[in-house]
């Protein structure tokens, strides 16, 4: 199991929350996701097939991308 943290400036309320919750928990291979819109991190538990790449590429495409 790896855990990342992910910097993402756009989550500004509890409705980003559920969005991003509710959409990274989708992707086969992730068995957690905890976003915070105070702290605007978003900490997410994966194993394979899931792959940090793939995590970043759905927040990018539901408007939330990743600070680096």
């Amino acid at each position: 199991m790896k855990t990342v943290t992910y910097n993402v400036p756009n989550i500004s309320c509890i409705h980003c929350v559920h969005t991003i919750k509710t959409e990274l928990s989708d992707v086969k291979g992730v068995s957690s996701v905890n976003a915070d819109a105070s702290t605007k991190t978003v900490i997410v538990e994966y194993e394979p097939p899931a792959n940090e790449a793939e995590l970043e590429k759905v927040l990018a495409d539901i408007n939330y991308p990743v600070k680096k």
